[in-house]
C-alpha cells in the first residue's frame, strides 16, 4: 500500500519540475493538489465503504435468522466503521504528502491518529450496545443488569483510549503514562466514586440476585414503589404505579434496605394482613338465648351446637352455678365472631386454601382489641387483590353488629354548629 500511495502522491512534483517550474512553486502546487487528491480519494473510499458495509450488511441481515446483526445496524455500527476506513487511508497518506514538512506532518498525523482512536472507541461502543440489546431480548438475560457491565467495559476502554490520546499528543510512552495514572489513582477514585460504588453494587446485585429488571420494589427513602425498568452503573430506574420515574443510586441497593415483591409474585398467593379494632366494652358472655339466636347463622350453627353441648356437659359434671355467667366455661361474642370469620375465610372463593388462613386476636390497646385476618389471595394482580381484600372486610365490618359487638372509633372533637 505504501508503494501505491507513493506513486499516487509523488508524481506531480517531478512533473512540474519538468515543466520548468521553480522548486518552491512546484512543491507548493503539488502539495495543494496532493491534499485535494487525498480528500477526493477519502470521500470516494467513504462512499464505497458505506455502500458495501451499510447496504450489503442490511441485505445480509434480512436473510439471517439471528437478530444480532439487526441490532448492529440499529446502533449504526457499520455506518461508523465506514467513517473509520477513509481515515486509515489519510493516516497512511499524510506522511507521504507532508514528507518535507515535518511540523505539519507531525501535527496532522496526531490529529488523524486521535480521530481514529475516538471513532474506534465509538464503534466498540455500538457493538457492545448491540450486544446489550440482543441479550435483553433473550428471556435468560432480560432481568440481568447488562447495562452496568457494558458501562464498566466502556469506562475501562475510554481510560485506555484517553491514555493513547495523551501519549500521542505529548509523545509520552504508554508505560510511563500508566505509571502517572497510577499515582493519580486517588484523584481518579474521587472523581469516579459513584461509578466505582455503582459497579461494586451491580456485581453484588447480580451475584446475590437481589434485584432484576421487572421486579416490583418498594424503597420508602427514595419514594420508589413500582417496577424496575433499568439497572445501569450509577442508577436504578423504577416506574412507580402513578407512572412517575424514580431514580435510585445503584449503591443504595446494597447499603440501604428495600422491599422486593418478587417472592410474592412467584408464590401461590398474595398476603392479606389487616385488622379491625373491636370496642372492649362490647365484649361479653353469651347466654342460652343468645346462642339459640346465633344458631341462625349457618356458617357456625353446627359449631355452636357442638360447643354448647361440650360446655354444658363440663359445667354439669362440676356442678357449676350458672346463675352467674362468670362461673364455669362460657362462650363470648368475640370468640364466636372470630370463629365465624374463620369459617367465612375458609369458604371465600378468592383465597388460597393451601396457604395460611387465620383470624387471630392481637394485644389489646387503648383503642380496643385488634382482630387480625391473615390469609393469602389466590389472585395476585393488584386490582383484583385489593377487591378481594375489600370484599372480605366489607363483610366482616357489616357482620360485627350481628354479634352484638362494636368497632372502635375515635370520638369526634368537632362540636355542634352554632
Amino acid at each position: 500500500m505504501h508503494k501505491l500511495l507513493d506513486k499516487i502522491f509523488n508524481f506531480l512534483y517531478p512533473l512540474f519540475r519538468d515543466w520548468g517550474m521553480s522548486r518552491n512553486f512546484a512543491s507548493y502546487i503539488s502539495l495543494v493538489l496532493n491534499i485535494a487528491i487525498m480528500v477526493a480519494l477519502a470521500f470516494a473510499i467513504y462512499y464505497v465503504a458505506k455502500f458495501v458495509l451499510v447496504t450489503l450488511t442490511a441485505i445480509f441481515a434480512q436473510k439471517t435468522k439471528t437478530k444480532f446483526d439487526d441490532y448492529l445496524i440499529h446502533n449504526k455500527t457499520t455506518k461508523y466503521t465506514a467513517y473509520l476506513i477513509p481515515f486509515f487511508f489519510i493516516y497512511k497518506a499524510v506522511p507521504i504528502i507532508l514528507d518535507k514538512y515535518e511540523y505539519w506532518e507531525s501535527l496532522f498525523g496526531k490529529i488523524v491518529g486521535i480521530y481514529i482512536v475516538l471513532i474506534s472507541l465509538w464503534i466498540i461502543r455500538t457493538i457492545f450496545n448491540a450486544l446489550r440489546d440482543y441479550l435483553k431480548q433473550k428471556p435468560e438475560y432480560s432481568d440481568k443488569p447488562i447495562d452496568s457491565f457494558v458501562q464498566v467495559i466502556m469506562i475501562v476502554l475510554w481510560i485506555f483510549g484517553v491514555a493513547m490520546i495523551i501519549s500521542t499528543l505529548f509523545g509520552i510512552k504508554k508505560g510511563e503514562l500508566l505509571t502517572i495514572l497510577g499515582t493519580l489513582s486517588a484523584i481518579i477514585i474521587l472523581i469516579f466514586r459513584d461509578t466505582i460504588l455503582g459497579f461494586v453494587s451491580s456485581v453484588q446485585v447480580a451475584i446475590n440476585d437481589m434485584v432484576r429488571i421487572g421486579d416490583w420494589i418498594t424503597m420508602d427513602k427514595f419514594g420508589a414503589d413500582g417496577d424496575v425498568i433499568e439497572i445501569n452503573l450509577t442508577t436504578v430506574k423504577v416506574r412507580n404505579f402513578d407512572n412517575t420515574i424514580t431514580t435510585i443510586p445503584t449503591y443504595a441497593l446494597s447499603s440501604d434496605s428495600f422491599q422486593n415483591w418478587r417472592g410474592m409474585q412467584k408464590s401461590d398467593g398474595r398476603r392479606i394482613k389487616r385488622h379491625i379494632l373491636i370496642k372492649s366494652s362490647s365484649i361479653r358472655f353469651l347466654n342460652n338465648d343468645d346462642l339459640n339466636h346465633m344458631k341462625r347463622v349457618q356458617l357456625i350453627s353446627s359449631y355452636i351446637e357442638t360447643r354448647q353441648a361440650e360446655i354444658e356437659k363440663y359445667n354439669d359434671l362440676r356442678g357449676v352455678d350458672k346463675s352467674l355467667s362468670l362461673n364455669g366455661r362460657n362462650m363470648t361474642n368475640l370468640g364466636l365472631f372470630r370463629k365465624y370469620i374463620m369459617q367465612y375465610l375458609i369458604t371465600h372463593p378468592g383465597l388460597n386454601k393451601d396457604m395460611h388462613i387465620m383470624c387471630r386476636q392481637l394485644q389489646s390497646s387503648a383503642h380496643g382489641v385488634p382482630l387480625e385476618i391473615y390469609a393469602f389471595s389466590s389472585d395476585k394482580r393488584w386490582a383484583n387483590y385489593e377487591y378481594i381484600m375489600a370484599d372480605i372486610f366489607d363483610h366482616v365490618m357489616a357482620s360485627v353488629v350481628y354479634f352484638d359487638l362494636e368497632i372502635f372509633e375515635l370520638p369526634s372533637t368537632i362540636g355542634p354548629l352554632s
